[in-house]
């Protein structure tokens, strides 16, 4: 009896805070589906029209649309590759003892906590700007002529930022994994002529499994929703060349002033994004369970 006393006063005390945490992502989820079925135009306010379907058409059949779906998968396939693989290579080379070890670690880690729009500002003007940028000087310097990133480059460029931001994330979680593992594992395996690559694909590997999934999960929940990287770089361009699916539903709803079909985009980019989200879910289940 005092048990389910307890369960009811426990259940109590937390529901104000469920229901905040539940009216928070309700209220402007419904907001959207709602609007979604309207034909509402920020510059004539007060004009709504129930369009139906109307909006999911034009938005699905928009000329840009293929385009931004596209570049949206290629950047989340591009950065999870850069910073699963780069975030294991400077996991074991942070794990290894070495003088001033703990500096290098912050340094590696430090560009995680620069803000998206500072950190696209600084690539975009420090680094790849064809005529004052670093690597403009660094290709001068070897006898060639600059290359501009940006502008014949644009999605690999965004690809490159977006990893540099998110390989220490993926470092810092492989790097904690990587310090539980047995040691005394890796001698005996040594100790039996295992070689490097033997032991790193039959241990190490396998021991970093699951934070290695934990490091996808988190970050395709982030990486499908990029935006302050493109908007100070490209702008989406040239063309529709670095435009992902946010970016899209920026174009309409803000540019193009069509809230509408910028809802409709809004309520598509959440289905892609849970159908994307249940895939990884499935797979990390099925890891934690072996």
């Amino acid at each position: 009896m005092a048990t389910q006393h307890s369960r009811a006063s426990a259940r109590l005390m937390i529901s104000p805070s469920v229901l905040l945490l539940l009216g928070w992502m309700l209220i402007p989820l419904c907001m959207t589906v709602y609007f979604s079925f309207l034909r509402y135009d920020l510059l004539s306010p007060g004009t709504e029209v129930f369009t139906g379907w109307d909006n999911y058409y034009y938005f699905l059949t928009d000329p840009s649309f293929n385009d931004a779906v596209i570049n949206t998968l290629s950047l989340l396939v591009g950065v999870l590759l850069v910073t699963v693989i780069g975030g294991i290579g400077f996991a074991l080379l942070l794990n290894l003892p070495a003088w001033g070890q703990g500096i290098v670690r912050v340094l590696v880690i430090a560009p995680f906590f620069v803000m998206p729009t500072v950190s696209g500002l600084l690539w975009k003007n420090m680094f790849m700007n064809p005529v004052n940028g670093v690597f403009a000087h660094i290709t001068l310097a070897f006898g060639g002529q600059p290359f501009d990133f940006l502008g014949q480059a644009p999605w690999e460029s965004i690809i490159l930022m977006v990893s540099w931001q998110w390989l220490p994330f993926a470092t810092l979680i492989l790097l904690t994994a990587l310090q539980s593992l047995d040691q005394e594992q890796l001698e005996a395996a040594e100790m039996d002529g295992a070689s490097w690559l033997n032991r790193f694909w039959h241990i190490i590997l396998p021991h970093l499994s699951r934070a290695i999934t934990v490091v996808i999960l988190i970050q395709t929940i982030f990486l499908l929703s990029i935006f302050a990287e493109i908007l100070v770089t490209t702008n989406g361009g040239p063309g529709t060349a670095s435009t992902n699916l946010t970016y899209l539903i920026y174009v309409q709803s803000l540019l193009q002033y069509d809230v509408g079909v910028g809802s409709a985009g809004g309520v598509i980019a959440i289905i892609l994004a849970n159908i994307v989200a249940i895939f990884l879910m499935r797979m990390v289940g099925k890891n934690l369970d072996k």
